[in-house]
């Protein structure tokens, strides 16, 4: 053979050469799938070899605990509605004074002065934009005949909220402070935020019953992590530096607390709140299944009858109102971070 045809051009190598290197990726890469395919196979015939034995046992778990759970569940919740009955009482006449109070004033507020109200706070905490926009959202509510419920909506969503950061502000500040505390309450809000949001609606139910104060109650469990956790979050990202300059001048812990860690976590903190807003809102909706008032019972009410017109107008209605509060609330913590 001549030389030239023993030659081979540098184009025509490196497509040998990659081809050779390809060659093994692409066996490595079928190999990664043999080991899942077998099993599901395997799988798939024993289920078929079970079946066609009619093996009982495999077919129908052999041990049943759930009458016993569910008995001892029954008699747990009657014993605590007992023992502790007046003191759920109390709880619940407070909670209905006050959202009765508050959602008969926001009511009673004419829709000219409650616009103008929401414009001033969208203008002055968010910006000239945001304030016409929320105006606007406001004005397309009330087109629809929706600004009674939109209000009791939104009572239910003050309290509910007022209730999460009450509690869950200090949790995140002691969570903040204590390693211990942090990691004892982590898996607590880790089931709290991975559980669905109708469950949280059982608890409510049982220890108050139907109503506005149960759906309350389950809008301050569903709504409460987020505030705990970004609270938590802000505290400990304070730079170290400046927590440090504070102790050597001789700020105590409540100083250092209150003077230089809560201010400069404010930011995160209200974005903390703001989830703690949108699921409160969310909540407030979904709890119209447990008697709760408001756009929710619109949509339930609608969906019920099937008139799904006024459905789909109520439901856009608590997008409406979820976006303008979203957008001020949202304004409000830009402007403190610039």
């Amino acid at each position: 053979m001549s030389a030239p045809d023993r030659e081979i051009s540098a184009p025509d190598r490196e497509i040998i050469n990659s081809e050779k290197g390809a060659s093994p990726r692409i066996n490595q890469s079928l190999k990664k799938f043999y080991f899942p395919f077998v099993v599901i196979l395997g799988a798939i015939v024993l289920s078929l070899m079970i079946h066609g034995s009619g093996f009982e046992l495999a077919l129908d778990f052999p041990v049943d605990v759930s009458n016993e759970m569910e008995g001892a569940l029954d008699d747990s919740v009657d014993w605590i509605v007992i023992t502790f009955g007046d003191f759920f009482d109390a709880i619940s006449d407070s909670i209905k004074v006050v959202l009765g109070k508050l959602r008969d004033l926001l009511i009673w507020i004419p829709w000219p002065i409650m616009m103008s109200l929401v414009f001033i706070i969208g203008w002055k905490v968010a910006s000239l934009k945001i304030a016409i926009m929320s105006v606007v959202g406001m004005t397309i509510l009330a087109l629809v005949n929706l600004w009674e419920p939109t209000m009791v909506t939104v009572a239910i969503m003050i309290v509910a909220v007022f209730l999460s950061i009450v509690i869950g502000v200090p949790v995140g500040v002691l969570a903040a402070r204590s390693d211990s505390v942090d990691t004892g309450i982590r898996p607590v809000l880790d089931t709290m935020q991975t559980m669905p949001s109708f469950v949280y609606l059982v608890p409510g139910i049982m220890l108050f019953g139907l109503g506005n104060v149960a759906a309350i109650f389950a809008t301050v469990l569903y709504a409460l992590p987020p505030c705990i956790r970004l609270t938590n979050l802000g505290i400990r990202q304070v730079d170290p530096s400046v927590v440090e300059a504070g102790t050597s001048f001789g700020s105590s812990n409540m100083q250092l607390l209150f003077k230089i860690q809560i201010p400069m976590a404010i930011p995160t903190i209200m974005a903390g709140i703001n989830q703690t807003v949108m699921m409160a809102l969310a909540m407030s909706t979904i709890a119209a299944m447990v008697g709760a008032g408001g756009l929710g019972i619109e949509v339930l009410r609608a969906m019920g009858q099937l008139r799904e017109g006024e459905a789909i107008i109520a439901g856009c209605a608590i997008v409406i109102l979820a976006i303008i509060i979203d957008r001020i609330s949202q304004g409000y913590i830009e402007n403190r971070t610039q």
